[in-house]
């Protein structure tokens, strides 16, 4: 668990940066499959779900 959630944390960090500086090619979409993978491992995962679920709903609903 503790490595998973240290990997979350690195890859969101080098993603905030990489989308910031506006850097966007083959090694960005990696770091955001990782990000992406290593956080649907933790905790996290339920309220990302609940949240994506909701959004979709509201927008069904307009």
């Amino acid at each position: 668990m503790a490595v998973t959630v240290s990997l979350v944390a690195l890859f969101g960090l080098v993603l905030f940066f990489l989308l910031r500086s506006k850097t966007l090619g083959p090694g960005s979409a990696f770091i955001a499959v990782m990000f992406g993978f290593y956080l649907a491992s933790t905790g996290a995962s339920g309220p990302v779900n609940e949240l994506s679920t909701a959004v979709v709903n509201a927008l069904g609903n307009l």
